[in-house]
């Protein structure tokens, strides 16, 4: 089965890694206490169940995992993915605000890979939309569940039927 090279999973990193926005529902900067990785007001911090065994899985698989976000706490995103001990397995991270595809461009520029080589996991739809118009494949992510095994698992499935269908 053809398989995506690169897969962006959050990746915009609210409401797919994690389920709140970490420029406006949390107060970084974040730290480690007791195991437990809490915001500037003492708030527990955690991820959705699923994410990092997604992570680990597709790394071990060979998948280049990237995170893209368009978030302006910048500093946040960075701390949260390396207090969740994530940095292992994305090999490129764009963090910052701005359009979806100035952020699959570096992708793209780093790789060598074309777009429709590369599937996205997001929950919202503008980027979608956005990503499709240069043939970046991209997959809903609902707010309640974020990226779980078996989302990833539908989506290298569509991926696939989208690119024998190309054939």
């Amino acid at each position: 089965m053809p398989k995506p090279k690169i897969m962006k999973n959050h990746y915009e990193t609210y409401y797919t890694l994690w389920p709140f926005w970490v420029d406006t529902h949390v107060d970084p900067p974040f730290r480690m206490e007791g195991g437990k990785i809490k915001d500037s007001s003492g708030a527990k911090i955690k991820a959705y169940p699923e994410v990092t065994k997604v992570l680990k899985k597709l790394h071990s698989e060979g998948y280049i995992v990237a995170a893209a976000s368009r978030t302006s706490e910048i500093q946040g995103a960075k701390q949260l993915v390396k207090l969740l001990d994530w940095e292992q397995y994305f090999t490129y991270k764009e963090i910052y605000p701005g359009c979806k595809i100035t952020h699959f461009k570096k992708f793209k520029e780093y790789t060598g890979l074309e777009y429709s080589e590369m599937l996205f996991f997001d929950d919202e739809h503008r980027n979608k939309v956005d990503l499709e118009k240069i043939g970046v494949l991209t997959i809903m992510v609902d707010h309640d569940d974020g990226v779980n095994l078996k989302l990833v698992q539908s989506g290298i499935e569509e991926y696939d039927k989208k690119y024998r269908s190309q054939k």
